[in-house]
């Protein structure tokens, strides 16, 4: 064993390595990404990893593995479970044979996702047991153990990171290598009656799965994960509380109040008790099956619980469940009482607040709470200044908006947007961005419009990455359905908002291997479009006339913007304003919104640190003042 500084989305890739892994398979997205990438650099030569084309990809690629006898892993942001939960849900009746973990990775807040969606319901939703790890370290050592609670039986299992676990840093002990388990597949075993899926074996699965799962409850119970933490387990060698307040300071609260959490919210529960006060804690690390064994075991001689969780009241139905199914006499605060807030991310502060207003309340012992470290209230740091998201300078996807907007200027349209970099260009000045709703959904609602709308002229805009993922379908019911609209791909050749990960139309996949790329206009001709041009955005005036021209084509017609994303390729050298020349207009600015414009005094000015040298902002200047930087790098 030894020491590593990790990232938590690290320490889980190890724990799978150290499980023994033999296929990894999943779809990137913020906060899940760094798992899968981890396991690249990471991984036994004899395990696969993959970049699917999505989530339900991923998910049956990983089953089939587990059908083989394999150790898989498949990985996704809680938004992407609703493209795989096709598959997961049959996959649930179905099981596996070799350990199956997917990995959902949830967003409180949410800090980078369209949802709050909590993976906990969707294991009640389809009867999988569900893993909630509360550090790095657990995490660590939970995934391993995962494996192993699939493989007994012979179910795949939820493992339900949040942003907070997944992004953390901690100093975590993991395995030296010659401690790894070495899982060896032992094959698929033809059997239709356990691999095909048919409505009489479903109905037999299912009687079974309930019953697996109430002895998965009771197992649970057992689990080392699922604990309760009273005041005696903190005694310390003076008979004081360690990390406590001792009791004569008056803090410790009535011995018939306790606390309920599970995740990153147990973590930050333990920090908080440790300022204000003490009381029994329920840890529940398997939010499903629920553990009422143990449960039951903390309610017995408590009047009061507060449940402290992500994002849903899980803990807390369950509790008020238990509590109304054993007639305890237990009132259960949390989401539902609204003691604890019922949306965003918890912190370390929001749960001392509600710990402290828990244990204050009816306890005169706990009156010096405001006084206690820490206070939101008492720290006095000011708020954080307001950094909006903005598309980066140079970046193509801001030109290929300006053109289409230029194009459209004085038309009836709509601009359909979609998950990516690109839904930043609904940031003014740009406002480009009328709808977003999903992955690929732009490519329905322009269709849906323009049945309603017929006078309107619908584009849908998608990115290289998405149009592989989930866009190619809304191409063929556009095409098959006779729709009229515009379908513009922003083709910058990576997958740029989640981290640059390889897609089909790379050429490269997450093994390093060199393959064919595939070509997006070749596939959109062979759905049927006749109407395809590719055009550089960062050729203004050609951008402008080819939206232009293609727009007054009927039918479905398509235009790929392709211009590699700045993290990808670097400039050489930024532009520069000839002061001379400026006359204050502030077109540049005005219209494009780029960071690397700024007033210095009463003319424009770049910022050569942040400036790629697009050119852009000179092509639309009227005097010409915006120039290549031939007369120095920086700005004059």
């Amino acid at each position: 064993m030894h020491k590593e500084f990790l990232m938590g989305n690290e320490a889980i890739a190890l724990g799978a390595v150290a499980a023994g892994v033999n296929l990894v398979s999943g779809y990137p997205g913020t906060p899940s990404t760094e798992v899968l990438e981890t396991v690249a650099k990471r991984r036994a030569d004899a395990a696969y990893v993959e970049w699917s084309v999505n989530e339900k990809a991923a998910m049956e690629v990983a089953a089939g593995a587990a059908y083989a006898g394999a150790r898989a892993l498949v990985t996704m942001k809680q938004v992407g479970l609703n493209v795989a939960s096709d598959p997961l849900m049959s996959l649930a009746y179905i099981g596996v044979k070799g350990g199956m973990v997917v990995l959902v990775a949830d967003d409180p807040g949410p800090i980078s996702s369209q949802t709050e969606q909590d993976t906990r319901h969707f294991a009640f939703f389809s009867k999988i047991p569900c893993f909630d790890p509360s550090s790095a370290q657990e995490a660590y050592e939970m995934i391993q153990e995962a494996f192993a609670y699939s493989e007994k039986y012979h179910t795949p299992v939820f493992f339900r990171p949040t942003t907070r676990v997944c992004h953390g840093y901690a100093s975590v002990t993991v395995k030296d290598a010659d401690e790894y388990t070495l899982h060896q597949p032992d094959g698929f075993t033809k059997d239709t009656g356990r691999w095909v899926i048919f409505p009489r074996l479903s109905y037999q699965n299912h009687i079974k799965i309930e019953e697996r799962n109430l002895t998965l409850a009771e197992d649970f119970s057992s689990y080392k994960r699922n604990q309760i933490i009273r005041s005696d387990d903190l005694l310390d060698s003076s008979g004081g509380i360690a990390g406590f307040p001792d009791s004569k300071t008056g803090r410790l609260t009535a011995p018939r109040k306790g606390i309920a959490a599970g995740g990153i919210s147990f973590t930050y529960v333990m920090e908080a008790l440790k300022a204000a006060g003490s009381a029994p804690v329920l840890k529940i690390a398997t939010p499903h099956p629920f553990p009422e064994r143990l449960a039951l075991e903390f309610l017995d001689g408590l009047d009061e619980v507060l449940c402290i969780e992500e994002l849903d009241p899980v803990i807390e139905r369950e509790l008020i469940h238990l509590c109304g199914r054993h007639h305890l006499p237990v009132k259960i605060y949390g989401k539902l009482s609204r003691h604890v807030k019922n949306a965003g991310e918890n912190t370390r502060d929001s749960v001392s607040e509600n710990i402290r207003g828990f244990l204050a309340q009816k306890n005169e012992s706990a009156e010096g709470a405001a006084d206690l470290p820490n206070s939101p209230v008492q720290n006095g740091a000011p708020d954080l200044p307001v950094r909006p998201p903005i598309l980066c300078a140079g970046c193509p996807h801001r030109a290929s908006f300006y053109a289409v907007k230029t194009a459209m200027k004085g038309k009836k349209t709509i601009f359909c947007g979609d998950i990516g970099c690109y839904t930043l260009g609904n940031a003014m000045p740009l406002d480009m961005v009328d709808t977003c709703l999903c992955m690929g959904a732009g490519l329905g609602i322009a269709q849906g419009v323009g049945r309603i709308e017929p006078d309107t002229h619908c584009f849908a805009f998608v990115g290289d990455s998405t149009f592989f993922a989930s866009a190619i379908t809304g191409v063929v019911n556009a095409v098959y359905n006779q729709a009229d609209m515009t379908l513009i791909i922003l083709d910058n050749s990576t997958t740029a908002m989640t981290g640059h990960q390889p897609h089909p139309g790379t050429g490269r996949t997450m093994m390093g291997e060199i393959v064919t790329k595939i070509d997006i206009e070749a596939v959109l001709r062979g759905i049927g479009l006749t109407t395809v041009e590719t055009v550089d955005p960062l050729d203004y005036e050609a951008s402008v006339s080819c939206v232009r021209r293609v727009a007054e084509e009927p039918g479905v017609k398509a235009i790929i913007f392709k211009s590699p994303c700045i993290a990808v390729t670097k400039p050489s050298r930024s532009m520069h304003v000839r002061p001379e020349k400026c006359i204050s207009c502030k077109k540049c600015i005005r219209e494009l919104g780029c960071p690397a414009l700024i007033v210095s005094g009463k003319i424009v000015s770049i910022d050569a640190s942040l400036c790629t040298g697009c050119s852009l902002c000179s092509q639309i200047c009227p005097t010409g003042a915006i120039v290549n930087g031939k007369e120095g790098d920086g700005n004059e």
